[in-house]
């Protein structure tokens, strides 16, 4: 457990005879960016579910950093010790700037109100100037957060995460949805997202996985199936008989 961020050791999670997640073993480096792809109903979400606190496991456990266990602690708390989460439908407050999302990013341990009434300091000002020139929204800082397009939704949720400061971020399908140019820029973000921590990314466009050249860990039925770089993986037989198994069956169902 040298120099992990993030230690899963035999993770099950059970609904009611369902396993999402099946003696699952998988570990992290510290400052690395991964990214977890597999079919449909492999677990990934649940995986990203269960580090997060929204699911606890049925067994297992999940250590964050040296010796922290997050079994039984909430989503609240696991958020506190460093562990941010961007799920892929974005959450900011549509009413609000996008600056005064980030300013309630920056703050999230006060209330909306306290954070408004509150003056922030110069460094404060500095690090949200930072992210809204790293999101590419400084022009737009005072726009409201809903009249965003898309791409640009997800990309002020990014920077909501980067004033956070986590030490470990979880991305839920982060360019769903985006034009090539959007997604191109989203990984742009995401690899600088990376510079200062640990950034894990669930996602299924296999061209925007090539654009971040992480290593790529494969999820089938609940457990690690295989790891590897996106080259390697591809070339596994058990890769391309899981992804094509699942395509025959879908075809299958289509037809019927």
């Amino acid at each position: 457990m040298n120099g992990s961020i993030l230690y899963v050791e035999r993770l099950t999670v059970d609904f009611d005879g369902f396993k999402a997640l099946s003696e699952l073993n998988f570990i992290m480096d510290e400052g690395e960016l991964r990214v977890v792809i597999g079919p449909n109903g492999a677990g990934k979400t649940t995986l990203l579910d269960v580090i997060s606190g929204k699911v606890q496991p049925t067994s297992g456990r999940v250590v964050f950093g040296r010796e922290t266990d997050l079994s039984g602690l909430s989503e609240h708390e696991i958020a506190r010790i460093g562990v941010g989460r961007k799920f892929q439908t974005p959450t900011g407050y549509g009413g609000l700037s996008v600056r005064e999302n980030l300013e309630l990013s920056l703050r999230r341990d006060k209330g909306v109100f306290a954070t408004f009434v509150a003056r922030l300091s110069p460094s404060q000002r500095d690090e949200i100037d930072r992210a809204l020139a790293t999101i590419g929204l400084a022009g737009k800082a005072d726009q409201r957060a809903g009249a965003l397009s898309h791409g640009e939704k997800q990309w002020l949720e990014l920077g909501m995460l980067m004033v956070q400061d986590p030490a470990l971020c979880l991305i839920d399908e982060p360019v769903a949805g985006m034009t090539a140019e959007e997604t191109d820029r989203t990984a742009d973000l995401l690899t600088a997202l990376a510079e200062r921590r640990s950034v894990l990314v669930i996602e299924h466009d296999m061209a925007f996985v090539r654009r971040l050249a992480a290593k790529v860990t494969v999820l089938h039925e609940g457990s690690v199936l295989c790891e590897g770089s996106l080259d390697e993986v591809q070339r596994d037989p058990r890769v391309v008989e899981v992804y094509l198994g699942r395509e025959r069956e879908e075809r299958i169902r289509a037809a019927h």
